[in-house]
């Protein structure tokens, strides 16, 4: 092992480390005092700050920033490891931040990042109003999409096993908080609302997870393409086989500690059909009619092929 590698790893451990003081110290707070209140949309207490958000609006960004946005369990971690992936893994490289959640941790991130070599992979569940503006203008944006039925299944089991985010005593409970947008990170549709104001603007390349479930080599095809990477076909499967849902799963101790079995639990399409009544089914179609319906990232979505019984 290579001296710069000894120090990855070793750093590695204490962010891993890191996080279990987190989880030890949310454990201690109730639901509510779970929840920050940020310019109107619900963040994780124990992650997230006014402090840190306010130091991120002086973030200065680089040309070979990579940015992946999604809302949350749209498939971030895996995006996050198929880059890591292209960028690092195919050249026996570790990443070169650990910590790759934009909006956590203390305001000093700032400093931090600064220091950090290029190229730095940043993910974020920010709505894009609220993503530095830097980043914004500087940087190529990829997208991940998820129906929003799957991810509120997903989104429901995450919150109740992960000790950082409040609980919920019922499916139905969750349901309410999800389509009424009272939940960690807001409302799902204002989220990609937000996203569609800018899809024209030439930087965002957006996919989905379904796409990507289906003909995973394709897709990480158009992140290489949007990227300029020029992966060739051989390296593309050597990305596909270290980002499958199994790969990721059996290696997420290493990755994200004792969080690891929160983060990789199915990643299955479909898996709505299991918890939704028809009712709820109803009452979430009409939501998409009235807010994404029309648009292009709604057309993206495909939502009458997931999202009906």
């Amino acid at each position: 092992m290579s001296g710069s590698e000894g120090q990855n790893k070793t750093k590695r451990h204490e962010f891993l480390e890191e996080m279990q003081k987190v989880v030890e110290e949310a454990k201690k707070k109730t639901p509510d005092e779970l929840k920050l209140n940020y310019k109107g949309i619900l963040y994780p207490s124990v992650l997230c700050s006014e402090a840190t958000f306010k130091a991120l609006e002086s973030l200065e960004a680089r040309e070979d920033d990579v940015l992946i946005v999604t809302y949350p369990k749209c498939g971030t971690n895996w995006s996050l490891q198929i880059l890591q992936e292209m960028l690092f893994g195919l050249h026996n490289k570790e990443p070169t931040i650990n910590q790759a959640m934009l909006e956590f941790g203390k305001p000093e991130i700032c400093e931090y990042l600064k220091k950090q070599p290029s190229p730095r992979v940043f993910c974020s569940h920010l709505t894009y109003d609220n993503i530095p503006k830097s980043l914004l203008e500087k940087t190529k944006i990829l997208l991940i999409l998820r129906n929003p039925k799957d991810t509120a299944v997903s989104y429901y089991h995450f919150t109740n096993s992960n000790p950082l985010l409040p609980t919920y005593s019922s499916w139905d409970l969750f349901f309410k908080d999800f389509i009424s947008g009272n939940i960690i990170y807001g409302s799902y549709f204002d989220h990609v609302l937000g996203l569609e104001k800018h899809i024209d603007d030439g930087n965002i390349l957006v996919l989905t997870f379904e796409d990507m479930k289906m003909d995973l080599a394709a897709e990480i095809r158009k992140i290489s393409d949007f990227y300029g990477l020029s992966l060739t076909d051989e390296q593309i499967q050597q990305v596909e086989n270290k980002s499958t849902f199994k790969s990721m799963k059996e290696k997420s101790s290493g990755t994200h500690g004792k969080l690891g079995n929160f983060f990789f639990r199915k990643g299955e399409i479909g898996d709505w059909k299991n918890l939704f009544t028809e009712e709820q089914s109803k009452e979430i179609d009409a939501k998409f009619e009235e807010s994404l319906a029309g648009t292009k990232l709604g057309e993206k979505i495909n939502y009458s092929k997931y999202c009906t019984f």
